[in-house]
């Protein structure tokens, strides 16, 4: 059985969600999906606007997923030692940059495929977030 691993903040779902999870799923037999708690959101400076429970609830009930749980720490490496995946799935937006370059080797020591599955251009919560707060304005 291929574990899969892939995590995100899942605020504002939305296409591109979708569209990961899927992917995802089609390239294992259970897929794990790390939510990430309000606390961890701010290390990009930014505040969820649904809340860490709604959110987690959410990507439990998408039919890809065959768990969702809480990710309270960044480092991929520390989950791995507890839950043991065999594959880690990312959004091609991070392909070859230093800190992935870094995951990918790590991971390689271990046995973990890390695959880039492709970013949904054009959409974002960052972007839906940006556009409803334009419209606010009006």
């Amino acid at each position: 059985m291929r574990i899969g691993y892939t995590s995100g903040v899942y605020d504002l779902f939305h296409i591109g969600h979708i569209n990961l999870l899927k992917n995802a799923k089609g390239l294992c037999d259970r897929l794990i999906v790390g939510i990430t708690v309000d606390e961890l959101v701010k290390y990009k400076s930014k505040l969820a606007v649904i809340p860490f429970e709604e959110r987690i609830e959410i990507v439990r009930n998408i039919k890809y997923v065959d768990a969702a749980i809480p990710q309270t720490n960044l480092d991929k490496y520390e989950t791995w030692k507890k839950l043991h995946f065999d594959i880690l799935f990312v959004g091609d937006d991070w392909y070859n940059s230093p800190r992935w370059n870094s995951t990918e080797k790590k991971f390689k020591e271990v046995g973990v495929r890390v695959i880039y599955l492709p970013y949904t251009k054009n959409t974002s919560s960052t972007i839906i977030n940006e556009t409803l707060n334009k419209l606010r304005l009006l």
